[in-house]
């Protein structure tokens, strides 16, 4: 009598949410393919708001808020000419409005920074994968995407703790904590453009552009090849590269 063959088994539903960060990283095609068909987002973006507040407090910590103030009026050349038409004692007063203000709005940023990073490319990619490719895809199952595919961020932020206790307070560059990107061979003086391009080519971006790429194609892979989702992501960061290069040139 013939044998009946058996019909193949799913691929297995990655675990908890823990996992699934792990899995993005080591494991990212099933990982993904798990969380298009159940997204979850809650976890990571906690765990990213966690990491990014505290690499904050480790900053104001090791550097000092008026040396952070003060690293970044020399790296604005527009700042520095503003502050040089200034009296002595308008100086004074602006710098002690911005030592009040400056750390609730760094604190503020790396607590809200992530949800609202996260829930911005959310709804850029929902809507340019709805228009390009017309594949169905719900936010929740956007947002989730994003989220997981921000691990290598999660990576950067702690790795930067550690380097801040470690390295030279006054050699510290808030924008390239993690030295992951050409920008930290530039001497100083650089121009502002030049130092945000460089800044832009930076591993862990990278590493989370091809996340995204692997989490958008998940959601159908018949309809949006991995090389498709490649293109629109890349497409979508060049794009914003870009502006923030043409703004930097502008207030340089």
């Amino acid at each position: 009598m013939a044998s009946t063959a058996n019909p193949p088994a799913e691929a297995p539903e990655s675990g908890n949410s823990i996992s699934r960060i792990f899995g993005a990283i080591f494991s990212p095609r099933p990982t993904f393919a798990s969380i298009a068909r159940r997204p979850t987002w809650l976890v990571p973006l906690l765990l990213l708001t966690v990491v990014s507040t505290g690499a904050v407090a480790t900053l104001g910590h090791t550097m000092g808020w008026r040396a952070l103030l003060e690293q970044q009026i020399q790296k604005n050349p527009s700042a520095q000419r503003r502050i040089e038409q200034l009296t002595p004692e308008q100086r004074q007063q602006m710098v002690e409005q911005q030592m009040k203000i400056i750390p609730i709005t760094v604190y503020v940023g790396g607590i809200v920074g992530s949800a609202i990073t996260l829930v911005t490319l959310a709804a850029v990619f929902l809507g340019v994968f709805n228009l390009v490719s017309g594949v169905p895809m719900g936010f929740k199952t956007s947002l989730s995407i994003v989220a997981y595919a921000y691990t290598p961020r999660l990576i950067y932020g702690l790795l930067a703790i550690p380097i801040l206790f470690l390295k030279d307070p006054s050699t510290v560059d808030p924008q390239n904590m993690v030295a992951s990107n050409p920008a930290v061979f530039l001497a100083d003086g650089a121009a502002g453009w030049l130092a945000t391009l460089l800044g832009s080519l930076d591993l862990f971006s990278i590493w989370v552009v091809l996340l995204l790429s692997v989490g958008y194609s998940a959601v159908n892979p018949k309809k949006l090849s991995f090389g498709k989702a490649f293109g629109v992501i890349f497409g979508v960061w060049l794009v914003y590269v870009l502006v923030r290069v043409g703004i930097a040139a502008a207030f340089s």
